[in-house]
């Protein structure tokens, strides 16, 4: 036969198995998986890349090219021939005078452009064109300040005893104050630089004289455009590697930005996790009915000649057929109803989004057809293995496939599919393996069940209904097995999907309380702390928390000198060549987590690295390292490596030493508070009466991470509706396709002599037992995952009470309770003689 033949036929086939309706579950179950898919692609897509693009607020652009020296010109003629935006920084420390009185600050130049993205927020802002008002005395603004001007932070002003518009000496020019810096968005809170702020003008520099050769100041390359440029820019200046250079993206952003950034991610991809785990239960048991429904019409094309290759070509057509229109119908589902999700959350997330983008609805066709084929294959080719003889005895059983063959293929393609849509592989494999595991266990439990019920049935003598349904359980075992692992995992996708919705997320936004602290004072000397304490106490703000902080550089690991060249990586380097803030902590810090190793001795000299700074240095569990402390040599045995949550915005050290070895060297003190808004006086008081203490309101920090939270916790939580509602479509799926058996064992009972209201008490006892045991079943596992989920992959802490045992149960019962009376009903609509004949 030919090809051309061969798909005619085959296009036939598909017509009138269509009509028929033995394609339409099939193709329902690929619709809802794909569709399922693509939803959660576009926006998922969407939504990451509107959160990226929100983190480029958070660094003032889409990239930062960073210098110790200055910046040549070809660097910004590159940009700007690669059509981006672009704008100039220089930061640099410098003396600042008022009515003779002079305290250090941190000089920032800005050019015009600044900040690309994002805004400025001043309390008090002068001229300038206002893009929102927050509040009567905060303004954010989109351009820098006048020439002759400058803005400062209060705590200048406060150490300079000078009027919000007092006129600041800068160098050899003189600069009127025009302005209060609340919040700016590429500022570096690494306290570093302990200066307080004064932001000025490009054209004031050279009349301030404050630049000659020689002279350190960091320039900045700001740059934003869409991803694609910005990346070929990136790969531009990576392959222009230079010391004290530095390149700052969105992935390199600070820390505590960082941690909610990829946590967000983690929560999205964990949405097309849960999806693709639900197309591969719904395409799973709709291939094997469609084996099933299709062996004696196979069977009559054998008998009249039709060879095995002609059998296998012609159904793998047809599933192509079915997987290419049911996919292409999901695409275009999931387009729809992810802007159906648009509408309801363009309210609620800040960023404007992206363009749809062609990637997902790419990969929801392939998704669709690596799932029709990878949980249909064995059962395909099992098809064209159908014996002639089945035409004739139609009560000859041939199976549907190897089974465990195809479950094992089924897994192989599943974990694919796992990984091709989260790209984290810890989040795939613990989101398979648990599954995995469910299923095996979920089976073996189930078989250890009904075994159990087998020995009950024979002592229910009284109670012949209620032994009439465990007849038909035990005597149905393997579809039984079936029927409750399909029903478990199901309701477990269920039960997981709401765990996620409301523990986790509520445990995430529990890292962030709205009383996380917004302010840091630095440079508390020890004689400050008594007073310190009293003025908290005063304003009702409780004992302040008081950590030491040591300035010290690593100079030695093991028997080696620390060579920042050495390492390959530049930001190592700079991390070599820098000085680090340590700190001696007798326990260890809320916001901590050992990830290897033991807490520290007070007594002993010992010290914990912060784990990934720890990696990028090669510092390893037991190695000796050496601190250079004011030109002291202090050496310590590290003993552990911590997990630090930097959006705790607690205070967090990269190395923490014993107190033993480190409290008698020159320290300062540092702490982390939450200052109300009605109190913002209070740190001006602070700096006024204390004026070597440094305020670092992160206030704005804050709330761009409270924005990133909210804008992740509507996405997700829309997402969820969604698939909650595609997890129970393909429960009820699940449930259809065991419809055939059913119906042939109702319509032989009604043959017998069964009444229509024993069959209902049989069924109804048959039905509580299989959602009674996969509803516990399916608690079970969905609280283990989750918790595996809090703690491997987001790092939370998950607590669960009773409800999910209580909601599984009730939701299995009425899942098979729904699932068995739509098989019943129709059995009831069908003479029991017209069934059985149709089983001959």
């Amino acid at each position: 036969m030919s090809s051309l033949a061969i798909w005619q036929m085959a296009w036939r086939l598909f017509r009138r198995d269509w009509l028929s309706g033995e394609l339409r579950l099939l193709a329902l179950a690929l619709v809802v998986a794909v569709t399922a898919v693509c939803s959660v692609g576009f926006l998922a897509d969407r939504v990451s890349s509107g959160i990226n693009d929100n983190a480029g607020q958070v660094l003032g652009a889409d990239l930062l090219f960073e210098s110790d020296t200055p910046i040549e010109a070809e660097v910004a003629e590159h940009a700007h021939a690669m059509a981006l935006q672009t704008a100039k920084t220089w930061q640099f420390p410098s003396m600042v005078t008022f009515d003779k009185q002079s305290r250090l600050a941190s000089i920032k130049v800005v050019s015009a452009g600044y900040p690309l993205k994002g805004t400025v927020t001043l309390q008090g802002a002068g001229e300038g064109d206002h893009s929102q008002n927050n509040s009567q005395n905060r303004q954010t603004v989109q351009q820098i300040p006048a020439a002759g001007t400058v803005w400062v932070d209060p705590a200048l002003l406060a150490q300079l005893q000078a009027s919000p518009d007092a006129p600041l000496r800068v160098g050899m020019k003189t600069l009127k104050v025009a302005g209060l810096i609340e919040n700016e968005p590429d500022r570096n809170v690494a306290f570093v630089n302990i200066a307080p702020r004064l932001m000025m003008n490009e054209a004031d520099l050279q009349g301030t004289g404050l630049l000659v050769p020689g002279s350190r100041v960091k320039e900045t390359l700001m740059m934003a455009g869409d991803s694609e440029t910005i990346g070929q820019m990136r790969q531009w200046l990576t392959a222009r590697p230079a010391k004290g250079r530095q390149i700052i993206g969105t992935d390199s952003a600070r820390p505590e930005i960082r941690a909610s950034l990829d946590r967000a991610e983690q929560f999205l991809s964990l949405v097309s996790v849960l999806s693709v785990m639900i197309a591969s239960v719904a395409i799973a048991l709709a291939a094997r009915r469609f084996s099933a429904r299709h062996q004696d019409g196979l069977a009559v094309m054998r008998s009249l000649g039709a060879t095995r290759r002609t059998i296998l070509r012609l159904v793998a057509i047809e599933f192509l057929l079915i997987a290419t229109f049911a996919s292409v119908a999901g695409v275009v589902l999931g387009l729809a109803l992810h802007y159906v999700l648009m509408y309801f959350l363009a309210g609620l997330i800040p960023a404007a989004l992206p363009a749809v983008s062609w990637v997902p609805g790419v990969a929801g066709l392939v998704t669709g057809w690596v799932l029709a084929f990878g949980f249909s294959v064995i059962p395909v080719m099992h098809l064209s293995r159908v014996p002639p003889l089945k035409a004739l005895r139609r009560e000859l059983d041939v199976g549907t496939g190897r089974p465990l063959v195809a479950i094992g293929f089924g897994i192989v393609v599943w974990v694919g599919l796992l990984l091709l849509h989260t790209g984290n592989t810890t989040l795939a494999l613990i989101s398979a393996g648990g599954f995995i595991g469910a299923m095996l266990v979920c089976a073996a439990m189930a078989w250890i069940i009904l075994r159990l019920l087998a020995q009950l049935r024979h002592r229910l003598v009284a109670r012949p209904v209620l032994r009439f349904a465990l007849a038909g359980l035990v005597n149905r075992r393997g579809m039984t097995v079936v029927q409750i692992g399909a029903l478990t995992l199901g309701i477990m996708i269920i039960l997981l999907l709401g765990l996620l919705r409301t523990d986790l997320l509520a445990a995430w936004q529990n890292n962030l309380p709205p009383d996380a602290p917004n302010r840091f004072l630095i440079n508390i000397q020890e004689d400050q702390k008594p007073a310190l304490n009293e003025m908290f106490a005063s304003a009702g703000l409780g004992t302040p928390v008081l950590d030491p902080m040591v300035r010290g550089r690593l100079v030695k690991i093991g028997d080696k000198d620390v060579d920042p060249a050495a390492y390959e990586s530049e930001r190592t380097q700079r991390l070599a060549e820098r000085e680090f803030n340590l700190s001696w902590l007798s326990q260890l810090p809320s916001s901590n987590r050992i990830a290897s190793g033991r807490w520290l001795n007070p007594e002993a000299a010992e010290v914990s690295f912060e784990d990934d700074i720890a990696r990028q240095l090669g510092v390893a569990l037991n190695d000796e390292v050496t601190f250079d402390v004011a030109g002291e040599l202090v050496t310590a045995r590290v003993t552990s490596l911590r997990t630090v949550k930097w959006d705790s915005m607690q205070v967090n050290f990269f190395a923490i030493l014993s107190p033993a070895i480190l409290q008698d060297k020159p320290a300062t003190w540092i702490t982390a508070f939450h200052l109300p808004p009605q109190q913002a006086a209070f740190t001006q008081d602070v700096v006024s009466q204390f004026p070597n203490i440094t305020v670092f309101d992160v206030s704005g920090i804050l709330r761009q991470l409270q924005t990133i939270l909210d804008s992740v916790t509507a996405a997700v939580q829309f997402l969820f509706v969604f698939t909650l509602a595609a997890g129970i479509v393909v429960l009820s799926t699940a449930f259809l396709s065991t419809q055939d058996e059913r119906m042939y064992e109702a319509g032989l009972l009604r043959a017998m002599g069964a009444t229509s209201r024993q069959l209902d008490q049989a069924q109804r006892s048959e039905l509580i037992v299989i959602g009674v045991v996969s509803g516990t079943l399916a608690a079970a596992f969905a609280i283990l995952i989750a918790q595996l989920l809090a703690v491997q992959v987001f790092d939370i802490t998950l607590s669960t009470g009773i409800m999910p045992w209580i909601s599984g149960i009730l939701l299995g019962v009425i899942a098979s309770w729904v699932g068995g009376k739509m098989a019943l009903r129709t059995v009831k609509n069908t003479p029991p003689l017209l069934i059985l004949r149709s089983a001959d």
